[in-house]
């Protein structure tokens, strides 16, 4: 349980700036493509079907420059999820966050302020992050908080524009939940592979932010 230990006593930055400095000092970005799979979820009884996204040609380096807009939330990913299915989050946190991007992920039962109240925290974790990712899980849709945090997060982007990230483990279908009818989601059958899916989206969701960002200077 080592990575257990350092992922929960993993030391926070002082500030965002020094999080700035420190990736932009990083002399080796990744790839500059990848791919990243998604189910098509149109209707609860359309059948599983899987379509690549490739990433624009926008390196690690240029999402985590001093001025670059993915500065402009605390986190990177925020994970919503049902409290039985922390040992999976504790794996994906630690996997993001291990990442030549090293991914900011708000994870509850580290970075919530102790003494807050559960509705505030919630609130806070999906405005001040750039994207959501719903673990949808049996226990998930018995959670009533696990609802409550994907309502914010659809109110914070009704246009599905890539922020919202739905991944179903151990969920038939037809249990999909209405609200993200529209949204495409990710079928976790092999972990690191949904994983992978994860990374590559949200990587995806940053270049275009960095991108638009550009556009709108020029």
């Amino acid at each position: 349980a080592g990575w257990f230990k350092r992922l929960l006593h993993k030391p926070k930055p002082s500030s965002v700036e020094s999080l700035k400095s420190s990736h932009s000092a990083s002399s080796s970005p990744s790839s500059s493509s990848s791919s990243s799979a998604k189910s098509s979820s149109s209707s609860p009884g359309t059948s599983l079907a899987t379509s690549s996204i490739s990433l624009s040609p926008v390196s690690a380096l240029d999402i985590s420059v001093s001025d670059s807009p993915r500065w402009d939330k605390s986190y990177d990913v925020c994970i919503c999820h049902s409290e039985g299915d922390m040992e999976l989050v504790e794996e994906l946190v630690s996997y993001l966050e291990g990442q030549p991007e090293s991914f900011r992920c708000f994870l509850q039962l580290r970075d919530a302020v102790a003494g807050s109240a559960v509705v505030t925290e919630l609130c806070d974790a999906v405005q001040n992050s750039h994207c959501w990712v719903m673990l949808i899980t049996p226990g998930f849709l018995q959670d009533p908080w696990c609802r409550y945090q994907m309502h914010q997060a659809l109110a914070e982007a009704p246009m599905a524009n890539g922020r919202t990230i739905p991944v179903l483990k151990d969920v038939d279908r037809k249990d999909y939940p209405r609200e993200l009818w529209n949204i495409y989601y990710i079928y976790m059958a092999l972990k690191e592979k949904s994983f992978k899916q994860i990374r590559d989206t949200v990587m995806r969701y940053l270049q275009e932010l960095c991108q638009s960002s550009t556009k709108r200077m020029e």
